[in-house]
Order: C-alpha cells, then structure tokens, then sequence
C-alpha cells in the first residue's frame, strides 16, 4: 500500500475498531456500517477518498483488516475492537502451536499474568511465527511467544479464527506459554 492508502487504513481502524463516535459512524451489534455513511463521515471529518480507493484499502491490507458484506454496501473491521460486537465467529480447532508477538518490554508482565486482552475483545494468535514477529517489531523490540494452542484446547479453552486468518482467545495463561 502507499502512504496515502496506509493513512485512509489507519484511520478505518480508529473508526471501525474503536472509536466510531468519533465521528458519529455507528456501527450495528456485528460491527457492520454503511459503506455510504462511512464516507460520508469519514468526508465531512476531514478524511475524503473515493470508493476506488476504499476499494483497494480493503484488498490490499496485509492483514486483511476490513471486509466488505456480499452485496458491498457493508464494510467492517475484520477483529481488533475495543467497542463492543459480536463478530459471530464459531469456535474452531487451533493448530498445536499458536504464536504470538509483542515487544520485549511486556514480558515481565505476560511472564506473571500471561496474555492479557486488555481493552480488546480478544487475545490475537497467528498460525505463523513471521507474522508474529511482524507484529511484535509495531510496538518495539520484538519477541514471538509460542503458545500451546491444542492443549489449551484440550483444558477447555475455545478458540476462533478471524477471516483474515487471526487466532483470538479470551486469555493464554502462563503454563501454556513457551518463552
């Protein structure tokens, strides 16, 4: 993506994610808005780009953030909230290792209280360790953490997967964790 395509995807975040008051978007229990509305907001806030534009933003996101709805007058952010929805996502049947990646200044932290979601709905995991180092080098010094996924699974935890392919969990406690 290009600058400019990079600045429109971060700021569908923001209003698609977490704060869509912001600029008075709302967004239904599923996290769904209209596609007209959105722009139209987006453009009376000071963040106009075309639908061609929006078009390529949802297609090119490499991490495939945002989805349209079949008919395309829809668009969501794919996991990541902090606003309340229900995705509808079914529980799934994880790999036996699930990763994840941080910076290396939480891991005093997650070494005594393990993944955390925080203000999210979800803790993120992905399938691969590349990707998880890729998203630990956003907030630091990077770290990827092997997460025992199957026996997590095994003990009763449930686990869902995005359809951008992310692993979410409600919490990894430290025993399922290799550091």
């Amino acid at each position: 993506m290009d600058k400019r395509e990079v600045k429109i995807s971060k700021f569908l975040s923001l209003v698609l994610r977490h704060k869509p008051e912001e600029i008075g978007l709302k967004l239904d229990e599923a996290g769904w808005t209209s596609v007209a509305e959105l722009m139209g907001a987006c453009r009376d806030n000071g963040v106009e780009f075309s639908m061609e534009e929006l078009h390529s933003v949802v297609a090119n996101n490499d991490k495939k953030r945002f989805s349209f709805s079949e008919n395309g007058l829809l668009i969501r952010a794919n996991q990541g909230h902090s606003v309340e929805v229900e995705l509808g996502y079914h529980p799934a049947t994880p790999p036996e290792l699930l990763f994840h990646g941080t910076a290396d200044r939480f891991l005093d932290s997650i070494k005594e209280h393990g993944l955390i979601k925080g203000q999210r709905h979800h803790v993120h995991l992905s399938a691969d360790a590349e990707t998880a180092q890729s998203v630990g080098r956003r907030h630091g010094k990077p770290i990827t953490l092997q997460v025992r996924a199957g026996q997590m699974q095994q003990d009763g935890f449930v686990f869902y997967i995005s359809t951008n392919g992310v692993w979410l969990t409600e919490h990894v406690p430290v025993p399922y964790l290799v550091i």
